[in-house]
């Protein structure tokens, strides 16, 4: 009876239908092109600059000096190794680079280039030249806007000057091995990365390490996963990255609650046009409904007829829009949106991919279609109401 009902007033139906699809379909890609976009920024923060936690000495964030160190850094490795969690040790210090007639502030990474791999993605950033190599201490890969300041490539010398840990001048000269893409505002601008071994030397650095980044197993949780590392390194500093980013933590949280928020905008103007629909229905019915209930239908059945009605039409849009979509999110996952110069941008220090790509997850299809069935339901829930319970007389006399 509700399928009968549904193609009574063809034109409505199809109306209806095409209105709920499009909403539906534009919410599904809305939803990709939102999730894809946070997806990449915080794959961006996490793979190529702080890892899920971060270990420090308790005195390098208020005073981040050569000093301040880790100084059972290999120890600690040697731990997260045996429990199975990838780990490496980083050494941080700041110095002046200069090149020709150019010179500018820098901070200089030491790394071991092996066990980086395990927790970073930095090395497949390289726009021009190479990675480093251990085999070349004296190859050193450097931002893509200090390169243009000092106006050097792959290639080129400069010379990097600064104070070693035992208070001697500590200078040389290195050569440019590579320079990164976009990564963040602070390396881009600053960032000088070396060889672990060439660092030592050059700051007379023997042991320790300023900063040890961890990733989180796959099953593990980041709160759980920061709980044990705090068993395994007491006495120091753990932070996870939202600790250490508060403000882009907040950032997408806040960006995922505004694409819920604009889900309830769309169909709430898609559950008004439905609203109106049922209404209009109900009441072109009025004595039909009067005679079924007359004839022994009970409100339960009137209303099945009704959220039928609105079940056939929901559904239709939902195959309809499932079809439209998924060609859209073929697209968007793997071609994407060239955004041009704004690659070249940072959102509060997060450098913008070019390409603006999609995502693929079950949320990019359940949460438009349990937002969707939500407000159909509620939509249709009036014009059900006012059609169960009709008086049959009142309804038989309606004109």
């Amino acid at each position: 009876m509700a399928w009968r009902n549904v193609w009574r007033n063809r034109r409505r139906s199809l109306v209806t239908v095409a209105a709920t699809t499009l909403a539906f379909t534009v919410m599904i890609l809305y939803s990709s092109l939102v999730q894809g976009y946070l997806r990449t920024m915080e794959r961006n923060l996490l793979d190529l600059e702080l890892g899920d936690v971060q270990i420090h000495d308790p005195r390098y964030q208020d005073d981040p000096s050569l000093y301040s160190s880790i100084d059972d850094a290999s120890e600690l490795l040697a731990r997260f190794d045996a429990r199975g969690y990838p780990a490496s040790a980083r050494l941080l210090g700041f110095g002046l680079a200069a090149a020709a007639d150019a010179s500018a502030g820098v901070q200089i990474q030491g790394i071991d280039v092996a066990r980086d791999r395990r927790v970073s993605r930095i090395d497949e950033r390289v726009r021009a030249g190479s990675w480093l190599d251990p085999d070349a201490p004296k190859g050193v890969v450097v931002g893509s806007k200090l390169a243009r300041t000092l106006v050097v490539k792959p290639g080129d010398e400069i010379i990097l000057l600064s104070q070693a840990s035992d208070g001697s001048m500590a200078n040389d000269v290195y050569t440019v091995r590579g320079v990164l893409l976009g990564v963040s505002e602070g390396v881009d601008r600053a960032g000088v990365f070396m060889t672990e071994e060439a660092f030592r030397q050059f700051f007379s650095f023997p042991t320790g390490a300023h900063e040890i980044m961890l990733r989180r197993p796959a099953d593990m949780s980041l709160d759980a996963f920061a709980a044990a590392v705090r068993d395994l390194a007491p006495g120091e500093r753990v932070e996870t990255w939202r600790e250490l980013q508060p403000t882009l933590a907040s950032l997408f949280e806040s960006a995922r609650g505004l694409m819920v928020m604009v889900f309830l905008i769309v169909y709430v103007a898609i559950g008004i046009l439905i609203l109106n629909a049922m209404l209009m229905a109900v009441f072109e019915r009025i004595r039909e409904f009067g005679v079924l209930k007359a004839i022994g239908f009970e409100p339960r059945q009137v209303l099945l007829v009704i959220f039928g009605e609105c079940a056939i039409q929901t559904g239709l849009a939902i195959l309809v829009g499932l079809a439209l979509a998924v060609p859209g999110l073929w697209y968007l996952a793997h071609v994407g949106i060239n955004m041009g110069k704004l690659g070249g941008m940072a959102m509060m220090g997060v450098v913008l991919d070019p390409t603006w790509r999609g995502l693929i997850a079950p949320d990019v299809f359940t949460m438009p279609l349990m937002t969707l069935v939500i407000i159909v339901a509620v939509a249709a829930s009036y014009p059900a109401a006012r059609a169960a319970w009709i008086s049959p007389i009142r309804a038989i006399q309606h004109r």
